[in-house]
């Protein structure tokens, strides 16, 4: 009888134990693949059913083979592209393209280009497809708006303005969209079907927020803060902020894993990814920070495989400034681009 007690202790305690560990991820980087090509980068998108991250790349999209690690197709023609947005029950997908203010679409399936729809607001930087009014939405940093646009048509039927920077927007499923404002430190909430604002929500505390992260089942946003080192959770019910986060710096993206219930936010600034496990709705706590390489801002996530991708580049010596003028960037040496794959 003494033995099965202790048996059933270390049983019971071996089993806690798994369960406590189970809740501490072990992401790591297991894979670098230099991809090369030219142009800086903003947004990573994630295509699970199709093995595939679209890497925007300044003038042109590459698209990265999930499943052999290596650039299957270019999507050119995109000039100042920041982000690019999916409807796979259209298929079609979209760049939001800066330079010029236009939206490529293009053939989900083949990548085809299909056509461009121009005059959306100045400088779109991240776009978002809502699948409850199959609207797209362009979020048009320099104009301080949003532009609509019917995805199955490709016609503009409206703009909603923000009264700010926008950055990145995420819907709730029921046709509303929330959108961070970088400089006013604040989230503007607008209805996807009429084009009216809601509410402005500030964010005391977040100093540019950049990157944004949904949970609808909990009802949260999460707020990467790129100025301030932190990423805030917000209710999106009532805009209350619920808590903050300590994260590494140069925060440009945050993705939430609504399986694990771990956020992420890649940090450029220091080479870090900042892992966050949710416990509750209202309960946060830090449980990695994973060295990845300095210039990793953005990334992306895949739900299925749970694999985190994000992406730098190494740089070498920047020419020195003249007198009076800001200092010179370093130049990004040829052929250096990667992913880098990140996984449990």
């Amino acid at each position: 009888m003494r033995f099965f007690a202790r048996l059933a202790l270390v049983t019971s305690f071996a089993g806690t134990a798994f369960a406590l560990g189970a809740q501490v991820p072990a992401y790591q980087v297991v894979k670098k693949t230099k991809v090369g090509g030219e142009g800086g980068w903003d947004y990573l998108t994630a295509d699970p059913a199709m093995h595939r991250v679209f890497l925007s790349r300044s003038s042109h999209v590459m698209v990265y083979d999930t499943q052999r690690d290596t650039v299957s197709f270019d999507i050119p023609n995109t000039p100042g592209v920041h982000g690019v947005a999916l409807a796979p029950e259209l298929n079609r997908g979209f760049t939001s393209n800066g330079r010029d203010s236009s939206v490529t679409i293009f053939d989900y399936t083949t990548l085809a280009t299909i056509g461009v729809v121009h005059g959306t607001g100045a400088n779109p930087d991240a776009i978002l497809y809502d699948p409850t009014t199959k609207r797209l939405f362009t979020f048009n940093g320099r104009s301080h708006d949003a532009t609509a646009i019917d995805a199955a048509t490709g016609t503009i039927v409206g703009t909603v303005p923000l009264g700010g920077k926008p950055e990145t927007g995420n819907h709730d499923g029921h046709g509303r969209i929330f959108v961070n404002i970088e400089d006013k430190n604040e989230v503007v909430v607008f209805d996807a079907r009429t084009l009216t604002v809601a509410a402005h929500w500030t964010l005391p505390g977040c100093e540019a927020p950049t990157g944004q992260a949904i949970d609808r089942v909990a009802e949260r946003l999460f707020l990467g803060c790129g100025d301030s080192k932190t990423m805030t959770v917000l209710n999106y019910r009532t805009g209350a902020v619920v808590t903050t986060v300590a994260v590494g710096a140069g925060v440009d993206a945050t993705f939430f894993d609504p399986e694990t219930k771990l956020i992420f936010t890649p940090n450029g600034g220091d080479g870090t990814l900042s892992v966050i496990q949710q416990q509750g709705a209202d309960s946060y706590h830090s449980v990695a920070t994973v060295p990845t390489q300095r210039g990793a801002r953005t990334m992306t996530l895949d739900p299925t495989t749970h694999n985190v991708y994000t992406v730098a580049a190494e740089y070498g010596e920047a020419p020195p400034a003249m007198p009076g003028q800001r200092p010179a960037r370093a130049p990004m040496i040829p052929g250096s681009f990667t992913v880098l794959v990140l996984r449990r």
